[in-house]
C-alpha cells in the first residue's frame, strides 16, 4: 500500500487489487445510459471516468483539544484506488473545489466512498463523517449539456452505523468521457504516484503562442552629437537594442558630418505583447577595436508606436538623447546642461507582415499580425490522438526501462498537449481537439515526447520520441482518417524506429469556392511582397522568434519546455548537414529524371530503336504539322487524360515523414557525428579540419556545376553582344536570311522540315556533333574574366 501527503494536489493510493466489477452493456457497471452517451469526440475512442468534484464542507466541528477548528481534508475512496485533498488548518468551513477522474477499466468498488477526516500531525487521523455513493446511482452527464450541480450531503458518524455526524459537504458525483470540461483538471487515479509538481505535468493542456510583432527602425540622422575626445575624428554609429537582439548602423566618419551624422539605415526586430522589452537607441564613438564611448542614449517603450497596416509612410519624430552618465542621481549636473543631443527616428510596428517563427517550407499559419486583415477561415480541422505503440524505452527506472509519453501537437498559435501516460509502451490518449482552418496549403505537426520532470527537483530534458507532419491540402474534404505514423528519431548512432503513432484526421470544409480562391492568392501577406525581406534578415528574424516563443511557453503552468518548442519548430534546420544536402541532390535528380525518360524516349525514336513506336510518332507529326490548330488542344487533352489515368494511383493516406528520401537510412558514422556537432564545433582541431576539406570538396563541385549554368547563360548573351565580332557577324547575317526565308515560306513548311530532319533515320545522321551545338560551344562566356 502507498500512502502520500500532498500540500497543494491531491493525491490518490493504490491497495490491494479487488475483484473488479463487471460492466454491462447498458451502462458501467450496472447502471443506465451508457450505450447513450456521445460526445464531441467523435474521432477518438470513448473513454468513460467516474468525475467526483468536492466543493466544500460547512459546520465542521471543533478541535477538542485546542479548542479552535479542525484541520480538515477529505479522501475519496474507490475499490484499491484512494484520492486525497489539500488540508487546511483550523477551518470549519473549508472549500477544496478539487476534481477527481476514475477510469472505468480499473474500477474494482461498486461503492463510491467520501470521508471527511481531520488531520492529526502526531497520532491516527480523526474521523469526521462520510457519505457514500452507489454507483448504479450515478448519473450520466452528456456534454453540451450544462455541468452537474452539487448538491450538500450530511455527514454520516460511521460507515454503515447510519448516525448523522455534524456538518455537511458539497459534492457533485457522474458519469462522463474525456470530452467532459472537468477531464483536462482532474486527478486521475492513474497518476497516483506523483506528487508536487509533478501533477501539474502530467495534464493535458492548451496553449497559444504569444502575438508577434516586427518593429522597423529607421536610424535616420543625429544633430549636436559631441564627442568626448575632440582631438580625434570621431567615428560615430548608432546601435539599436530590443531584449537581446542588437543592431547597429555604419560608421559615419565624413568630415562634413562630424556634429551632424547621417545614416538613413532600417533595422526589423521581433516582440511580443504584451510589450516587456523597450527600444534602447545609443550613439557611440569607435575610439578603438575594444572601446566604444557612449554619447548619448534613448529608451522608449513600444507601446507608443503607431501600428501599419501596409506600406503607407510613418511620420517621423526628433527625440532628445541623454547625455550618458547623466542620470535620474546626476539631476543637479543635469541642469548644467545647455543643450542635449538629438537624434531623427521612424518607428512603426509592422502589422501587416506574418511573423515566421517556422519554416515557410512547413508553415501552418500565414495570417500578418493585425487581426483586422485575417480572412474568413476556410476549413475545420479536428484531429484525434488516440495512441501509440512499440515505444522504446527512454529512461531507467528502479532497474527497468520506462517510456511517460506526451503528444504536442501545433498549428497556427495553437498549441496542444496530451497528458502523460505513465510508464507505458502502448499509451492511449483518444483526446480530440479542433483548429480553424485560414489556408490548406498548411502543416500540422505533431511530437512525441518522454515526460522526464515528473517530480520535484527532477532536472534533465523531456527526450525527443518522434515527429509527424501532415500537409492539409492532401487530405480530402469531409473524410475521416485514421492511421498508424512510424516515429523515426536521427541519433548520432543512426537513425531508430522509436514506435507508431496513431491519428485521427478530418477536415472540413466551409466554402469550396473560397477555398480555390485561396489558391491563386499568394502564400503569404502583401507585405513580403511589397517590402520584402532578405534571406539573412528572415534568418536572423526567424530565429529571434522562435527564442520569444520558446520563452513564454516555458512561462506557462505546466511549461511548455524549450526544447519541445525548439524541436517542434525545427530551429536547426538550417544548420549545415551532408545528409541533407544528398538528399537534396538526389531530390533535384528525381525532379529531372521525367525530363530525362521523355529525352531518351525523344532519342529512341529519332534513332529507330523501335520503328512501329518512330513511324506512330511521324503519322501524329504530320497531322499536328497539317492541322496545327490541334497542337495545344492535343496537349491539353494529354494532359488531361493523364490525369484521368493517375487518379487510381492517387495516395490514399496523407504523406508523412520519409526517411529513405531523406536519406536517413544510409548516412554514414561520421556524418551524423557531424550533424549532431554543436555550432560553433567543439571537436578536435584535426577532425574539423577534415570536415572542412569535405565541405569545400563538396563545395567545389557544387560550384562547377554553378558555374556551368552561369556559362551556357552567357554564351547566349553573347550572341548578339558583339564580344566575339565574327560569331555575332555569322548570327546576324543568320537572323536576316531566317527571317527572310520564313516570311516567304509557310509556317507549315518550315515546321514539316525542320521536323522531319529532327526525326530522320540513323542512317542519315553523323556520330559528330551538329553545326549549331558547335558555333554555341565557341561563343564566349564571362568565365575566363574570373581570376
Amino acid at each position: 500500500m502507498w500512502h502520500q501527503q500532498v500540500m497543494t494536489q491531491p493525491n490518490l493510493t493504490q491497495e490491494p487489487n479487488l475483484h473488479l466489477g463487471r460492466p454491462n452493456r447498458t451502462g458501467w457497471l450496472t447502471g443506465g445510459g451508457g450505450d447513450r452517451l456521445t460526445s464531441t469526440h467523435d474521432l477518438v475512442q470513448q473513454m468513460y471516468y467516474l468525475y467526483v468534484r468536492i466543493v466544500k464542507a460547512k459546520d465542521l466541528p471543533f478541535n477538542p483539544i485546542t479548542g479552535g477548528g479542525c484541520d480538515p481534508y477529505v479522501e475519496v475512496k474507490l475499490g484499491n484506488y484512494r484520492g486525497r485533498t489539500r488540508h487546511f488548518e483550523s477551518k470549519t468551513n473549508p472549500e477544496w473545489n478539487q476534481v477527481f477522474a476514475f477510469s472505468k477499466d480499473r474500477v474494482q468498488s461498486s461503492v463510491l466512498e467520501v470521508f471527511v477526516k481531520d488531520k492529526d500531525t502526531i497520532g491516527r487521523d480523526d474521523h469526521l463523517g462520510s457519505v457514500l455513493f452507489d454507483l448504479n446511482e450515478i448519473p450520466t452527464r452528456v456534454p453540451p449539456d450544462s455541468p452537474l450541480a452539487p448538491q450538500w450531503y450530511r455527514l454520516e458518524d460511521r460507515r454503515g452505523q447510519g448516525k448523522n455526524a455534524k456538518g455537511e459537504i458539497m459534492i457533485a458525483v457522474w458519469m462522463g468521457t474525456q470530452a467532459d470540461e472537468a477531464f483536462p483538471d482532474a486527478w486521475h487515479a492513474d497518476n497516483a504516484l506523483l506528487q508536487g509538481e509533478g501533477v501539474l505535468n502530467v495534464r493535458s493542456k492548451v496553449y497559444v503562442s504569444p502575438k508577434l510583432w516586427y518593429i522597423r527602425v529607421n536610424v535616420i540622422e543625429a544633430q549636436d552629437v559631441v564627442p568626448n575626445d575632440k582631438t580625434r575624428s570621431p567615428e560615430v554609429f548608432v546601435k539599436a537594442q530590443i531584449g537581446n537582439q542588437v543592431l547597429r548602423t555604419k560608421i559615419c566618419s565624413n568630415l562634413n558630418q562630424l556634429s551632424n551624422p547621417l545614416w538613413n539605415e532600417d533595422f526589423v526586430f521581433v516582440a511580443a505583447e504584451p510589450f516587456e522589452d523597450q527600444l534602447v537607441l545609443t550613439i557611440e564613438d569607435h575610439v578603438h577595436q575594444t572601446k566604444d564611448d557612449v554619447l548619448g542614449k534613448l529608451t522608449l517603450p513600444l507601446d507608443i508606436f503607431e501600428k501599419r497596416l501596409d506600406h503607407r509612410p510613418v511620420q517621423s519624430r526628433w527625440y532628445n538623447l541623454e547625455k550618458f552618465g547623466f542620470g535620474a542621481l546626476e539631476a543637479d549636473r543635469r541642469k548644467e546642461m545647455k543643450f542635449s543631443s538629438r537624434i531623427h527616428i521612424r518607428v512603426c510596428l509592422e502589422g501587416g507582415y506574418h511573423v515566421l517563427d517556422e519554416s515557410t517550407l512547413y508553415i501552418s499559419d500565414q495570417r500578418p499580425t493585425a487581426r483586422q486583415l485575417w480572412k474568413q477561415p476556410v476549413g475545420i480541422l479536428e484531429v484525434g490522438i488516440l495512441g501509440a505503440q512499440n515505444l522504446l524505452p527512454m529512461k531507467m527506472k528502479d532497474g527497468r526501462g520506462t517510456t511517460d509519453a506526451y503528444v504536442v501537437a501545433k498549428y497556427g498559435q495553437k498549441w496542444v498537449r496530451t497528458r502523460t501516460v505513465l510508464d507505458s509502451f502502448v499509451p492511449k490518449w483518444n483526446e480530440q481537439y479542433t483548429w480553424e482552418v485560414y489556408d490548406p496549403s498548411t502543416v500540422i505537426t505533431l511530437g512525441v515526447f518522454d515526460n522526464c520532470r515528473l517530480n520535484v527537483g527532477t532536472e534533465g530534458k523531456d527526450c525527443r520520441v518522434g515527429k509527424v507532419r501532415i500537409r492539409l491540402s492532401t487530405l480530402e474534404a469531409n473524410k475521416n482518417y485514421t492511421q498508424s505514423y512510424p516515429l523515426h528519431v536521427l541519433h548520432p548512432t543512426g537513425l531508430k524506429k522509436m514506435g507508431e503513432l496513431n491519428l485521427a484526421f478530418r477536415f472540413t470544409s466551409l466554402s469550396l469556392a473560397h477555398m480555390i480562391y485561396i489558391y491563386g492568392q499568394p502564400l503569404l501577406p502583401k507585405m513580403h511582397y511589397l517590402q520584402p525581406f532578405s534571406v539573412n534578415q528572415l534568418d536572423n528574424l526567424r530565429y529571434q522568434a522562435m527564442n520569444i516563443v520558446a520563452t513564454r511557453l516555458g512561462r506557462a503552468e505546466p511549461p511548455l519546455r524549450k526544447e519541445v518548442v525548439e524541436y517542434m519548430l525545427d530551429v536547426d534546420s538550417h544548420m549545415w548537414s551532408m545528409r541533407r544536402s544528398k538528399a537534396n541532390f538526389f531530390r533535384i535528380m528525381s525532379l529531372f529524371s521525367g525530363a530525362i525518360s521523355v529525352g531518351k524516349w525523344i532519342g529512341d525514336v529519332c534513332h529507330w530503336r523501335n520503328p512501329v513506336t518512330s513511324v506512330l510518332v511521324h503519322v501524329l507529326f504530320l497531322i499536328l504539322i497539317w492541322y496545327p490548330e490541334l497542337i495545344m488542344p492535343t496537349l491539353f487533352l494529354y494532359m488531361f487524360l493523364i490525369g484521368l489515368w493517375n487518379y487510381r494511383f492517387r495516395p490514399k493516406q496523407p504523406s508523412h515523414m520519409d526517411p529513405k528520401l531523406s536519406w536517413a537510412e544510409t548516412v554514414n558514422q561520421d556524418e551524423l557525428d557531424e550533424e549532431f556537432d554543436t555550432f560553433p564545433s567543439s571537436k578536435r582541431d584535426d577532425l574539423v579540419r577534415m570536415r572542412y576539406d569535405r565541405v569545400r570538396s563538396v563545395a567545389g563541385r557544387i560550384q562547377t556545376v554553378v558555374g556551368d549554368l552561369a556559362t551556357q547563360g552567357e554564351r547566349i548573351q553573347s550572341v548578339l553582344s558583339w564580344r566575339d565580332p565574327r560569331a555575332t557577324s555569322v548570327f546576324v547575317l543568320f537572323c536576316l536570311c531566317a527571317a527572310m526565308v520564313m516570311y516567304v515560306t509557310p509556317f507549315r513548311v518550315l515546321a514539316l522540315v525542320c521536323g522531319l530532319y529532327w526525326l530522320r533515320h540513323p542512317k542519315f545522321r553523323s556520330k559528330l556533333p551538329s553545326g549549331p551545338n558547335n558555333f554555341f560551344r565557341r561563343l564566349p562566356a564571362r568565365a575566363d574574366s574570373l581570376l
